[in-house]
């Protein structure tokens, strides 16, 4: 059987799982964002550690860790690419944006449909750009960071996503005011990030840290809003 199935990649399948169940989820009925977002966030935790642990492993060969780095590609994909995407129309079906154009007819608000479509579509293909990059240029970077002693990635990591997003569905429940629209400038704001000259200095163990506390607070939060 082909691939990699040993411990150094069972955290970004698990990802993988939390991702494409969140699809389903925002996807399936009227869907639903929340439970859409707490998959997303779960997807965020859990690609915060895979390198990590992989990197345990001291005797991966160079097939191994190419497979990962390709595997946790297209799994970042799925989880900060699609299913930010998708839990964005489910806020338009949750708040019936999508009711007419679902029953088959043209609705008065056709056209802001189509933009909001239209910045969906182009946030997937930004974040599909970013990763595709951030594969292309591993020996770049792995130069640049012994030249400065730091390493830095160019254009926003699509996994900045699994912060992003949760804070926009908490401040919607904390406001109770209608932010769908808001929500998806902010894909297209992130979309642009992606793929811009902006230079993001690697995390360090604090600001990891700092990081991962931020997510459990807006999981946690997530959590009350779903179960509270």
């Amino acid at each position: 059987m082909i691939g990699v199935y040993d411990y150094t990649v069972i955290l970004t399948y698990l990802s993988t799982i939390s991702g494409v169940i969140g699809i389903i989820i925002t996807m399936t009925g009227i869907g639903h964002p929340y439970c859409g977002t707490l998959f997303l966030m779960i997807s965020g935790l859990l690609d915060g550690f895979d390198g990590k642990v992989a990197r345990t492993k001291k005797n991966r060969t160079e097939f191994e860790k190419k497979f990962g780095i390709e595997i946790d590609s297209f799994s970042d994909l799925i989880c900060f690419g699609i299913l930010p995407t998708s839990i964005g129309m489910a806020q338009l079906r949750v708040n019936g944006t999508l009711t007419e154009l679902e029953r088959g007819n043209r609705p008065d608000n056709y056209a802001l449909i189509l933009l909001l479509m239209s910045i969906a579509v182009f946030y997937v293909l930004a974040a599909l750009v970013r990763l595709a990059y951030f594969n292309s240029t591993v020996e770049e970077r792995a130069e640049e960071a012994k030249e400065r002693g730091k390493e830095y990635y160019t254009g926003l990591p699509v996994t900045a996503s699994a912060l992003i997003f949760p804070l926009t569905l908490v401040l919607h429940w904390i406001l109770n005011a209608n932010l769908t629209i808001f929500y998806f400038w902010l894909l297209f704001i992130v979309g642009l990030f992606f793929v811009s000259n902006l230079k993001v200095p690697k995390p360090n163990k604090k600001q990891f840290a700092v990081i991962i506390t931020i997510g459990f607070i807006e999981l946690i939060a997530i959590l009350c809003i779903l179960f509270g």
